[in-house]
């Protein structure tokens, strides 16, 4: 499924609403989606039982993180649950390299580069709402959304 595809899928309560606006919200759900297949083929491997259920848990608070953060009124307050969806994104985009055996070098290599992306663009909004910068240099990364977005390839 392609994340057109996915975005076309998605009820009306979910894309009305003032928060489908943000692009790093958007990334987040669809990375939930993917990693739910994911994690089911992990759930099966008793070695990656544990790793299953972490990779879940912290891929899913990227977005519920977001949402959380989208809806609170302070800047101070935004900028906290978006550095918690920072985190959490970091946290999955290493429960993904670990797991890069039972998945594939394929799966793993695109899950973490779309992590990377919403990584990305969440060291860019933070900083705003917070009112200064983190204290850590804006890393380079050179991925691009089309190749993360044309063509998932599926566990």
């Amino acid at each position: 499924m392609t994340y057109e595809e996915w975005e076309a899928s998605m009820p009306p309560e979910l894309t009305n609403d003032p928060l489908w606006r943000m692009k790093v919200y958007r990334l987040a759900l669809f990375a939930s989606d993917l990693a739910w297949r994911d994690v089911c083929k992990l759930a099966k491997d008793k070695r990656t039982t544990s790793l299953s259920d972490q990779l879940y848990r912290a891929v899913g608070s990227i977005s519920a993180n977001i949402a959380e953060g989208y809806s609170r009124r302070s800047g101070k307050d935004q900028a906290r649950c978006y550095e918690y969806s920072l985190g959490s994104a970091r946290e999955a985009r290493t429960w993904y390299y670990q797991a890069r055996h039972a998945l594939s070098e394929l799966v793993a290599t695109h899950r973490i580069r779309l992590l990377t992306d919403i990584i990305r663009l969440l060291l860019t909004i933070t900083p705003s709402e917070r009112g200064y910068k983190l204290a850590e240099e804006q890393p380079v990364y050179d991925i691009t959304a089309t190749d993360l977005l044309d063509n998932p390839p599926m566990s």
